[in-house]
């Protein structure tokens, strides 16, 4: 399905897919020596030249610690995180969508703390320490909202998200009934907008969080992520952290998923993040329908039941979410990687539906939809019956 020879190029003459950031059995290693986010790895995902900032932002410890990481950068002071000029709203960017998102970091405050109910990968939604990625998945909702540029918006008043979620969940006490989020405790997604493997480059927001849920009995962090990140074995989250590895067909992943580590790694890491005190769960996200989907999902799932330990099969559980597109994406997309709409972009067997914030996305029409969901529930029971499905949509 997918050509390295014709994948995007970021300008530099390498392929968008850093492989080796996670690859061979040091992306699964205990991070015992040299930092990950201190490796020249590091520095291709993420060779910042330019950082945005908020004055407030950039003054504060967190700031600080960022500009600290990258004192060749540029700093240009702007009023707001939102909207800034030449970098949201720009369409010239189209052409740069991949070089501005390693080249470009954002620093700015949440002003409004605010945590919101879930119920199906979560029970609750908390404020993001972070807004965007490093990472270019063609099919990422995130950059809807921000206009022809998405880089990592670093929040950097994480004291103020962690007692903010400090207080929301005391006022929680325990969890009174079990439910598919867990039978025990509160989850709390604190990734949705962003992927906290990513941000534990740039500093120290992901494991500020990890450590401020290891002392709440009651409750768990949650983040999917496609990108190994071995630093964060060291953190001790003490089975308060689920990570959740999503996972798609490696053919999928090579056209979709660009810039992330490759899905055969993702799982490999499964054991290890285990072991270090993470519970492990897995996303199925997003299935793409497309000639063959079937037997891909097949030999996923099989490779699945083939190299995962018997530890992690007895505690894991997955999510399924079925592609959302977006009109607007599709008309980005194609300025970037259109090989990609090929199989995203699939207007015969889609529907159009406003999203809450009046965007014009397209799903999978109700039949489509259902038919691919029992279809894949099937293949799980079949291939790897040991995987609960938490939910599917």
């Amino acid at each position: 399905m997918h050509d390295p020879s014709t994948a995007p190029d970021d300008g530099s003459g390498t392929l968008f897919g850093l492989d080796a950031l996670a690859s061979g059995p040091a992306a699964a290693a205990p991070a015992a020596g040299p930092l990950l986010r201190d490796s020249a790895a590091a520095r291709r995902l993420l060779p910042v030249r330019e950082i945005h900032a908020e004055p407030a932002a950039a003054a504060s410890p967190r700031g600080r610690q960022v500009l600290a990481r990258f004192p060749d950068a540029r700093v240009v002071e702007v009023d707001s995180h939102w909207g800034i000029p030449g970098l949201h709203g720009n369409e010239g960017n189209v052409e740069r969508w991949v070089r501005v998102k390693g080249e470009t970091l954002v620093l700015g405050e949440r002003k409004t703390l605010t945590t919101r109910p879930n119920g199906r990968s979560a029970d609750w939604i908390a404020p993001g320490a972070s807004n965007g990625c490093a990472m270019a998945c063609a099919y990422c909702y995130v950059p809807r909202r921000k206009g022809y540029a998405n880089p990592v918006t670093v929040f950097t008043n994480i004291d103020r998200i962690i007692a903010h979620l400090g207080r929301h969940i005391a006022r929680q006490g325990p969890k009174r009934e079990p439910n598919q989020c867990d039978a025990d405790a509160w989850v709390y997604d604190v990734g949705e907008n962003g992927d906290c493997s990513v941000d534990a480059l740039i500093c120290d927001n992901t494991a500020d969080l990890v450590h401020a849920f290891r002392q709440w009995p009651t409750a768990k962090a949650s983040f999917a992520t496609k990108f190994v990140n071995p630093d964060l074995l060291a953190l001790d989250p003490r089975g308060r952290t689920r990570i959740r590895f999503s996972l798609m067909p490696p053919d999928d992943s090579r056209l979709l998923d660009v810039r992330t580590s490759p899905v055969a790694e993702r799982i490999a890491a499964a054991g290890d993040f285990l072991d270090a005190g993470y519970e492990v769960h897995f996303n199925l996200s997003p299935v793409v329908v497309r000639p063959g989907w079937e037997d891909a999902w097949t030999e996923l799932l099989r490779h699945l039941d083939d190299v995962l330990p018997d530890r992690v099969k007895r505690q894991a559980a997955a999510e399924v979410i079925m592609l959302t597109h977006n009109r607007d994406l599709h008309q980005v997309n194609l300025g970037w990687h259109p090989r990609a709409e090929e199989a995203l972009w699939r207007p015969e067997i889609q529907q159009a539906k406003r999203s809450e914030s009046g965007g014009l996305n397209v799903r999978y029409r109700v039949d489509v939809k259902a038919e691919a969901v029992a279809r894949l529930r099937a293949l799980v029971a079949d291939h790897t019956p040991w995987l609960r499905i938490r939910y599917a949509f």
